[in-house]
């Protein structure tokens, strides 16, 4: 979650980061253990070491990542663990009412005003981007594909590779 901080909270915080940079050993391991309550990893090289400490500051000052990306890390270490392919899906986007999407095709602009339910396109409601997607292609489509929200997926060869 995002917090904002004011403008002489940015430039301290700022400040504080540039810092990092002339600390010792030491001094880098003595905040990586005030920021994260453990010692820090005995091999890790020093530059990683100042990249976390000033991580976890900005995290403090701004606010950490999303839960749903948090999910995404967690499971991808998992899988990375348990020695599995690595996917990198990326959660869904969800769309707010009041989002408007801009696509072109056929060199015109089509704007789309995402609604409570469902969507507006030229003064009328559809139930879904695909069918906004049909309207101005003419054949079916992936309305979050079409607009660009998903990207398209991968071809698989007939031996299983991509």
């Amino acid at each position: 979650m995002k917090h904002h901080i004011s403008e002489l909270d940015h430039e301290r915080l700022t400040a504080e980061i540039a810092n990092l940079a002339g600390l010792g050993n030491d001094e880098l391991k003595a905040r990586w253990k005030a920021a994260y309550g453990t010692a820090a990893p005995l091999r890790m090289k020093r530059d990683l070491l100042r990249y976390a400490v000033a991580y976890r500051m900005q995290e403090r000052a701004r606010g950490g990542l999303k839960p749903a990306i948090c999910r995404l890390l967690d499971r991808m270490a998992d899988d990375a663990a348990a020695r599995r392919p690595v996917k990198m899906t990326p959660p869904a986007r969800k769309l707010r009412a009041g989002a408007v999407l801009v696509r072109q095709w056929g060199g015109v602009d089509h704007e789309v005003r995402v609604l409570e339910e469902g969507v507006l396109f030229r003064g009328k409601r559809h139930r879904s981007l695909s069918e906004v997607a049909r309207v101005i292609t003419g054949s079916r489509w992936s309305g979050p594909l079409f607009f660009g929200l998903k990207a398209p997926a991968k071809e698989v060869s007939a031996n299983g590779g991509r």
